[in-house]
């Protein structure tokens, strides 16, 4: 907890950042935002030619046509711009690239999206995103109380602007697979959150004496090895799909690494527990008139219960147990007397 002090101040700055960098530097958006034509083409003799393919696309008046070597050498990205005349018109410009690349290229797969579905792709892809958080807030102001709400909520505005930074930074395509991305960062993300505020609430039920930081600290540190583990394997599985999987889902892998791997680990631990401090939880717990321990003893637990435990099987109160040995031996004793 007391990382809280240097771990604010940097997510303030990175997140001002990432704002600037999304007004300023804008998102690399896809087709599907944007419309126009995506077309994957392979060289079938070598390495592309990529002078040469340019040449030959501009020849056709097309607009301000990109084209860009991906996975490997032998493959290109072109992408179209939109033209005028609906998708009619952005099909026949297809074909035109096709005849104009020649038949030493293999046209791989080719995407056409018209301006009115790249505006509703792109409407009903935010809406999505906001309906998530909104639900997500909701869900956890009902599990849990407003402060762990609202604290889990800021974690994940942090997480997705921070990517929408790096989104940004790095001109990664912006489609609807990214919004894919965002939101699965959002629920793996407020899934780690949640595990240990479950521990949090716990805690604070069990322990109403101790100091809400060192609280804190137990509560993240009891459920670290199990953080650890999960986002080890999905940082495997990720790089697997991000070497191996191709270029369809190169942007997704990319901003879930970030996403999930670096800030969403990150922000569990060091901003969704600590921001309860500022947010008021555990301050009614000293009012409670219960004995409770002040610190965190395990092993002081442990032989309370299984001193409990022992009282229970034999029927007598824990207390009572020297008086019932000495009440037995005293038996002991009158039984050899007799």
């Amino acid at each position: 907890m007391r990382f809280r002090r240097i771990s604010f101040p940097i997510s303030a700055v990175l997140s001002i950042a990432a704002i600037f960098l999304f007004f300023f530097n804008g998102l690399n958006l896809g087709v599907d935002f944007v419309g126009g034509t995506l077309m994957e083409v392979q060289s079938k003799a070598g390495p592309a030619d990529l002078a040469r393919m340019r040449a030959n696309v501009a020849q056709l008046n097309l607009g301000e046509a990109q084209l860009q070597e991906f996975g490997s050498p032998t493959d290109v990205l072109i992408r179209i711009p939109q033209q005028p005349g609906g998708e009619a018109a952005q099909q026949e410009a297809a074909q035109k690239v096709r005849a104009a690349l020649g038949d030493g290229i293999e046209v791989r797969r080719i995407e056409v999206v018209g301006p009115r579905v790249s505006t509703e792709l792109l409407a009903y892809g935010m809406l999505g995103l906001l309906l998530a958080i909104c639900g997500i807030f909701i869900y956890l102001w009902f599990r849990f109380e407003w402060q762990f709400a609202l604290g889990a909520m800021i974690a994940n505005v942090h997480d997705l602007v921070l990517t929408v930074g790096f989104l940004s930074l790095m001109q990664i395509d912006f489609d609807l697979t990214g919004i894919a991305a965002l939101m699965t960062i959002l629920g793996y993300s407020l899934n780690d959150t949640v595990v240990i505020y479950d521990r949090i609430r716990e805690m604070l039920r069990r322990y109403k004496k101790m100091s809400i930081a060192d609280l804190l600290n137990i509560s993240v540190n009891s459920t670290l090895s199990r953080s650890v583990i999960t986002h080890v394997t999905v940082t495997l599985a990720l790089l697997a799909l991000f070497f191996f999987g191709g270029h369809a889902i190169n942007a997704f892998t990319a901003t879930m690494l970030f996403g999930v791997v670096l800030v969403g680990t990150y922000t569990s631990i060091f901003i969704a527990a600590p921001i309860l401090i500022y947010l008021g939880v555990g301050l009614g717990r000293q009012d409670s008139e219960e004995p409770e321990q002040t610190t965190f003893e395990p092993e002081a637990v442990s032989k309370a219960a299984a001193a409990a435990e022992a009282a229970g099987a034999s029927g007598k109160k824990a207390p009572a147990a020297p008086a019932a040995k000495s009440g037995a031996t005293s038996s002991a004793k009158s039984a050899a007397k007799r």
